[in-house]
Formats: C-alpha cells, structure tokens, sequence
C-alpha cells in the first residue's frame, strides 16, 4: 500500500505533519476529514503526462455546456465512458466533437479523465484539472463538474457585461476620431483659401497646423502610431512596467476599485471552489496566484503561499499588500478559525461581484461623458478655428 505524506491544519490552526499508508489520495482525504484536518499538501507518487496533442478551439461557452451535460450524465448514473459516448454524438460543435473523440480514446485506453485532460492545456486551465483530479479521487466528480459549469458560467456573463457596457463609448470614441480627421483632411482645407488673408487667432493656427499636418505627414503618424504599439506591447511584456501600469490603473477613481475588485472576486471565487472540490491548499492558491488576472494581488498570494508553507495562517500575509480590504482579511481569518474557508471564500466572491458590478457600471457611466466631452471639444475647436476668422471678416467688412 503505497505510503502519502500530508501537511493539515487543525480546527484550532495548528499546523500538523505526517504520513498515512491508503490505496489513493482519496482515501488519505477522507481520513484527514475524520480526524477533522483541513489538508493544505498531500503528496504522493505521480508520473509525467504525454505531451504534443493536436491544438483544438474550444470557446469557453462550449466548454461550459459539456461539464454542465457530463455532470447530468454521471449524476443520473451513467457511467463515463457511455457519457462521453453520448456528448461525441450530440455536440453540434465541430471542434469539442473532434476533441471529445480523443478524450474517448484516451479514457478507453485505461487513462483517468484529468490525466486525459491534462494533455490539453490550452482548453482545460489547472484550476479545472486540478478540480476534476480531487473530483475523481474523491468519488464526487458530477459535483465538480457541476460547480465548474458554473465557475465557467459566472466568468462569461461578467465579461459579457463589461465588453458590452464598453461597446457604446468604444464605437462613439471611434466615430469622433474619424469625423476629426475627415474634417481635417478634406473640410478645413476648403476654407484655407479664403481665410489667407485674414489675421488668424490661436484655435485657427492650430486647426490649420494640424490639417496641414495630417495631409502631409500621414503615413509618419501611421508609423508613429504603429511604433508606439509595439513599444507599449513590448514593454507590457516586463513585469516591472506591468506593475506600474497597475498601480497608476488601481489610482484612477471608481475605475481602479472596479478592477481591484475584479481581482479578488476571481482569487476568492477560484480558491474557495478548489477547496470545496478536495484541492489542498497549496496547490490552489499556486493556481488562484496564475488567475487573478492582478499582478500585484499574484505577488501578495505567493508570498502568502510561503507563510502557509511555512505554518501561518493564510490571512496574516495577506494584510501586507494592502490589496485585500479589511473587511474581506476579518472574514477570512474568521473562516480560517472555524475551519470553514471554502464556503466563506465563495460568499465573499458573490457578494464582492455584486459591488463589482456596481464599480462597473459606474466606471461605465464615467466614461461615456469623458469621451463625449473630449470629442465635444474637437468639434468646438473645429468650429472656433472656422468661424472665429469670419467673424473677424465680418466686422472689418462692416466697420468700413
């Protein structure tokens, strides 16, 4: 019987160490939640996976569905390969089709399903491998693939509704820098001419310069534009400039607490479901860390990955990045004292998406004036620029 050695956590957070003799991991799980141990690292044999499998296209939507219909599948009693067999005949996508064909053969072969899973990194992330594999070895994978279906589907209708709320001042941005310079281009030169000889004030020089400059120098402001992308995309690139963008981004008002947010919705979502599915806790803050979508919040919780190696609990580390509220650390070191973490971390994820959608929709109802004005005002110094000198025009013609 092979032998795994753990790490846990008592009720009253004391660290505790040893080895247990079970036929799997499973087995070691289940004897730690008799004893009333909250596992943090369970360790035992592993093999390597096979790599180089063909690259499929999976949306996430997609993805979404098939947990959700393996979970009905299983949780009526059919077993996983008639599963499998029945979602290979069914999946009206072409891509999952073919995918889910080779995941068939593979699970036919003998292979458990993470295993399989594994070897497509790209479609199925850590954090799903990594839930399916508890999932497995704990007998309770329809669960698992249930609360995945959902994780999916709470990502999609946030992302859904951001892209969607920034759809309109997207499209308006876009149109008043066209019409800017079109106007630039082929209006403004019309009454060059007839303005040639009038004293032009400050708004007309610079309406004039800038017309001059688009029609002459194009393809340099194309250049200029396309040089300044790749400098950006280049130095986006470096974690050090990545940081700092952050910081200035976590600055701006209601627009950085709405990504501030966002980042702890996603750590708090994706441990606490992780640890609710059999995850030890190392291993998920190690996938929370990749998936926050924050640099700053990644470097506080593999700093907090440390301390929890080394025994502390997780809260204390996270108090010095000055990320998290306090609020939300009170709560988390209250569910660490009742040994009771993963349900906590999922109720402050919906309660922190509830504020974030707030912050989104107020960041939303900023910009949209931001922008309106901003293309208010090019059109306010096109019309200056033009009228301004006729008006001069006019008043010497009428003081003859």
């Amino acid at each position: 019987m092979p032998l795994f050695h753990y790490t846990a956590m008592t009720e009253a957070g004391a660290r505790v160490t040893g080895a247990l003799e079970a036929e799997t991991e499973a087995a070691v799980l289940r004897a730690l939640a008799e004893k009333k141990l909250f596992p943090v690292l369970v360790r035992g044999e592993g093999g390597a996976l096979e790599t180089g499998k063909k690259k499929q296209r999976v949306k996430n939507s997609e993805l979404g569905a098939f947990y959700g219909q393996l979970a009905d599948l299983l949780g009526s009693g059919v077993p996983l390969m008639r599963g499998l067999d029945s979602l290979v005949k069914s999946t009206p996508s072409p891509g999952l089709r073919e995918l889910l064909k080779e995941i068939r053969g593979e699970v036919a072969d003998g292979k458990s399903l993470h295993d399989t899973l594994r070897q497509w990194p790209e479609i199925f992330p850590p954090l799903h491998t990594a839930m399916i594999q508890a999932g497995e070895r704990a007998a309770f994978l329809d669960e698992v693939l249930r609360s995945l279906a959902a994780f999916i589907e709470r990502f999609e209708e946030l992302r859904s509704k951001v892209l969607g709320a920034l759809i309109y001042p997207a499209l308006l941005a876009g149109l008043g820098g066209l019409v800017m310079m079109l106007a630039l281009m082929f209006f403004v030169p019309k009454f060059e001419p007839l303005l040639a000889n009038t004293k032009k004030p400050l708004p007309s020089e610079l309406m004039f310069g800038l017309s001059h400059l688009v029609r002459g120098y194009w393809y340099f402001l194309i250049i200029g534009l396309a040089a300044l992308g790749s400098v950006l995309w280049t130095g986006l690139k470096n974690p050090a400039v990545r940081i700092k963008l952050e910081r200035w981004q976590l600055k701006i008002p209601v627009v950085g607490t709405a990504l501030r947010l966002l980042a702890i919705t996603r750590f708090c979502r994706i441990l606490g479901t992780m640890l609710a599915n059999g995850v030890p806790l190392l291993h998920a803050l190690k996938i929370s860390k990749d998936a926050t979508g924050s640099r700053i919040l990644a470097d506080n919780i593999a700093e907090a990955t440390e301390a929890v190696r080394d025994g502390k609990r997780l809260s204390e580390p996270l108090t010095k990045g000055a990320f998290i509220p306090e609020q939300i650390l009170a709560m988390i070191t209250v569910a660490e004292e009742s040994n009771n973490l993963d349900k906590v971390l999922v109720q402050i994820a919906d309660t922190v998406e509830r504020r974030t959608n707030r912050q989104v929709d107020q960041a939303v109802r900023l910009v949209e004036p931001a922008i309106l004005c901003i293309v208010a005002a090019g059109v306010g110094l096109l019309a200056m620029g033009l009228l301004l000198p006729i008006f001069t025009m006019a008043s010497a013609l009428g003081s003859k």
